[in-house]
């Protein structure tokens, strides 16, 4: 459901709410390692348990529900046209001096790849989707903030992509393990 400003609050999504963005990720892990970061345990949680004195006994915190995966399908599409690649030095030269005036109002003093990593930046990352867009591309391609390794694409509408299969989200799936295992997380079953 859109929120007030019209978004749905990711990344790249438009700030004018003209088209839709859809996101994905060159492989499965990137898919899970993306959608299940918002069930991660509280930092500052982590923290004060570290420094209690004793076996680490607890429970693990951070339970992704049954239903997360009973709901969901994961599936492969070629996609096709030209993505700009927003963390280049080339990008960051353009947009850092085409935004200088919102990034100064958002209170944001420098322009780098830093800043639009950000998980605070969501106003900026969405002018940028909004620049690229306005250049005639068709998405963003981005590394992913929880591991340069894991890349990521934000397609504008209408997608050009071509799908080619869907299944249901399989518990027992190494990609899924993994990205589970990378946020500290545990499936919970009924």
């Amino acid at each position: 459901m859109a929120g007030p400003d019209g978004t749905f609050g990711s990344r790249f999504d438009d700030p004018e709410t003209t088209y839709r963005v859809l996101y994905a990720s060159s492989h499965p892990l990137g898919c899970y390692v993306e959608t299940l970061a918002r069930f991660r345990p509280d930092l500052s949680l982590l923290a004060e348990l570290s420094e209690i004195e004793g076996e680490d006994d607890f429970p693990r915190l951070g339970k992704v529900p049954p239903e997360w995966a009973e709901n969901r399908v994961i599936g492969s599409a070629y996609s096709y046209g030209s993505y700009a690649d927003v963390y280049s030095s080339d990008w960051i030269g353009i947009l850092r001096e085409g935004l200088a005036v919102f990034c100064i109002a958002l209170g944001i003093p420098e322009l780098d790849a830093a800043a639009l990593q950000q998980p605070t930046s969501r106003p900026l990352t969405q002018r940028v989707s909004r620049v690229v867009f306005d250049g005639g591309f068709d998405g963003i391609h981005y590394r992913s903030r929880f591991g340069h390794d894991i890349r990521n694409w934000a397609m504008f509408e209408p997608f050009k992509i071509d799908p080619q299969q869907t299944a249901p989200i399989d518990p027992a799936d190494s990609d899924l393990q993994a990205a589970l295992a990378i946020h500290g997380l545990l499936l919970a079953s009924r």
